[in-house]
C-alpha cells in the first residue's frame, strides 16, 4: 500500500518503534535533520541494531522518503562475563 510523501517521518518511525513487540526497539530515539534520519539508542544485540535499522529503511520506503539517509547510531551494550569465568 503506497502513502503519500511524509516530510517529518521521524515522528511516525518513532511512533512504529514505540510500538514494536521487541522491548530494546521501544526505548530507541529517532531525529531527522538536513536529509538523515538517526537512530539512537542502544540494544543488547547485534541483531537488534539491524532489525531496528531494516524497519526503518521499510518506513522511509513506505512514506516514500528514500531521500533520506538512515544513520544507525545504535549502540550495542557488551555484556560482561561472570568474573572468574573464562571461556576454554
Amino acid at each position: 500500500m503506497s502513502h503519500p510523501p511524509v516530510h517529518d517521518v521521524a515522528p511516525h518511525v518513532q511512533t512504529v518503534l514505540c510500538s514494536s513487540p521487541i522491548s530494546e526497539l521501544r526505548d530507541l530515539r529517532i531525529e531527522q535533520k538536513d536529509g538523515l534520519l538517526l537512530i539512537l539508542g542502544a540494544v543488547s544485540s547485534f541483531y537488534h541494531k539491524q532489525l531496528a535499522q531494516e524497519a526503518v529503511r521499510a518506513i522511509c520506503q513506505e512514506c516514500q522518503r528514500r531521500d533520506l539517509e538512515v544513520v544507525n547510531r545504535i549502540c550495542v551494550r557488551c555484556q560482561n562475563q561472570e568474573s572468574g569465568s573464562r571461556p576454554e
